[in-house]
């Protein structure tokens, strides 16, 4: 028996960070990227629409000398509006090189991503070895 993917995720799983243009159909108009983290107060905001996201991902690999990465841990699925993502995100900052757990909230409105909330766990930070 095949298991059935819950329309969130299978949203959520098209997204390619690495290629936003490519992913726009899967955004609203007006989606929204919310992003707040203590070591990185430069970038705290909200960015508005693809383009805006984009925006946050040129700025981030700025910040950490192109060395961002994510990895995807789990995906799940809260009811029909929402999805919870946990990521594992690895960078060099400030000359120390870490690796943090995270959170991003997606809000799916009508079939399409409409928000999202990106929630570092900033006081749990591991410096790579």
């Amino acid at each position: 028996m095949t298991a059935t993917i819950h329309p969130s995720v299978s949203l959520i799983q098209q997204l390619d960070p690495a290629n936003l243009a490519a992913s726009s159909h899967l955004f609203s108009d007006d989606f929204v990227w919310h992003f707040f983290n203590p070591k990185l107060a430069e970038m705290h905001g909200d960015y508005v629409g693809v383009e805006g996201l984009k925006t946050f991902f040129e700025k981030l690999q700025l910040q950490t000398g192109n060395t961002f990465q994510v990895e995807p841990i789990s995906l799940i699925p809260i009811g029909d509006e929402l999805a919870i993502a946990h990521v594992k995100d690895r960078m060099t900052l400030n000359g120390n090189t870490i690796e943090l757990d995270a959170v991003v909230i997606w809000r799916i409105v009508n079939g399409l991503i409409a928000e999202a909330w990106d929630i570092p766990s900033v006081y749990s930070d591991r410096t790579a070895s």
